[in-house]
């Protein structure tokens, strides 16, 4: 029983080191452009190589969430809802790693699979981190700290789902018109405003019984190519 509790931690702190390896490592910035430029043909090919970069920038960036998970103030990497966050990105960590190299269209395939069970079990990490914040949340001194730190959190968090929701949505023999994976091409800022407003608005009558109106202004045929909303 000794051994194998020894083994255990061994084991343990092998992984971790890991972990640490990985999230002092440089992770790679990959502009809105690009990534609609490279998901506009979404070849065999291309599907290999968006895979292969998967396989090596996640980890960089899921470690470097864990380990921030394990370094927060006022004992908050310790409260329950905090740490069921980190052991997802860490299973997550340990997943995408152990998966093999990349190399032809049935490991893509594989591993795009993967990458959306990920996708899933992070589902939650908002609202279960705000649990944990909110058992602590009469702790903070200075609100300001943290409010930094899930700032940074949430934007990192934005930033892997976009990763994997791109590649896994190229896989999409139907897309949405206008767009390149979650890249919606001709985003409307107007339009954007006026369905946020009546979606308020459906909220306030359905808790209210009434709503102010709002009127938005600006050209509804302006447009630019960003982020489609679901699933990030």
């Amino acid at each position: 029983m000794e051994v194998n509790i020894e083994k255990t931690l061994l084991m343990c702190k092998s992984f971790m080191k890991e972990v640490k390896i990985w999230g002092c490592l440089k992770q790679t910035g990959v502009s809105l452009r690009y990534m609609m430029e490279f998901g506009s043909n979404p070849t065999q090919k291309n599907l290999l190589i968006s895979a292969q970069f998967l396989h090596k920038e996640l980890p960089i960036r899921i470690a470097r969430r864990a380990i921030e998970l394990h370094s927060l103030p006022h004992g908050l990497s310790h409260m329950p809802p905090v740490l069921k966050v980190r052991h997802w990105y860490l299973d997550s960590f340990r997943e995408i790693i152990s998966f093999p190299e990349i190399k032809n269209m049935n490991d893509e395939k594989e591993f795009t699979e993967l990458i959306k069970a990920i996708k899933v079990r992070h589902n939650n990490v908002v609202p279960t981190m705000a649990l944990g914040v909110q058992q602590l949340k009469n702790v903070f001194e200075d609100p300001d700290e943290i409010d930094e730190f899930l700032d940074r959190f949430y934007m990192s968090r934005i930033g892997i789902r976009m990763l994997i929701g791109q590649h896994v949505e190229l896989h999409n023999p139907n897309p949405p018109p206008n767009c390149v994976g979650y890249i919606h091409t001709n985003m409307s800022p107007v339009n954007v405003a006026r369905n946020a407003s009546e979606d308020a608005r459906s909220m306030c009558y359905r808790e209210y019984g009434s709503a102010a109106e709002v009127r938005i202004y600006g050209d509804p045929d302006f447009t630019f190519p960003s982020l489609a909303s679901y699933g990030i």
